[in-house]
């Protein structure tokens, strides 16, 4: 029936059980899945007004708050993954790949129990190919923004700074050598 023992379906189910465990101690010690960030920033922060005399604790409040909302998703999908590779413990199809049916090896199990793929056949987010959102809106520069903006800007070269500086003279301080007066250079 299935290519795992029944030691190494334990294991693993006992696996499974202890992150679901961790995952839900998780959830319930923060009060919510999103304790507090559908809140507002006053009531999320404990201030009496959300303009600051720190305007940029602002910004770190709302990166903070977007972290923990983006941490809390994460863990919130894995929770639904072990809930269903539990399920899938229950009747049987645990261990076997939903693309290819093949039996998933145990060290990928082990490694990520409550995976539903092999290797092989794993779906991945890698680069689709797709271009940012934010292009879509984007304006296109005039025709020939750019082109030849660098041939003849008259940027200096490292041999060539120190002789097209030197015409406009030279600083008279205290701590300008002797010999390099502003007095001798007049004489």
């Amino acid at each position: 029936m299935s290519h795992l023992t029944k030691d190494q379906l334990n294991t693993l189910r006992a696996a499974l059980e202890e992150r679901k465990a961790e995952l839900e101690q998780h959830f319930s010690s923060n009060g919510a899945e999103d304790s507090l960030l559908g809140d507002s920033l006053i009531l999320s922060t404990g201030e009496l007004s959300s303009v600051d005399n720190h305007p940029a604790d602002t910004g770190t409040e709302t990166f903070e708050r977007s972290r923990d909302l983006s941490i809390n998703t994460s863990l919130s999908e894995e929770l639904k993954e072990i809930e269903a590779a539990l399920a899938r413990v229950e009747d049987g199809t645990y261990g076997i790949c939903e693309a290819s049916k093949q039996e998933i090896p145990y060290e990928r199990l082990e490694a990520i129990p409550f995976t539903r793929y092999t290797v092989e056949h794993a779906p991945t987010s890698r680069d689709t190919g797709a271009r940012p959102v934010e292009e879509e809106v984007m304006t296109p520069p005039p025709a020939g923004a750019g082109e030849g903006r660098q041939e003849h800007s008259g940027r200096f070269d490292d041999a060539g700074a120190w002789e097209a500086v030197e015409d406009y003279g030279s600083a008279s301080s205290p701590v300008t050598p002797p010999g390099q007066d502003v007095e001798e250079e007049d004489s």
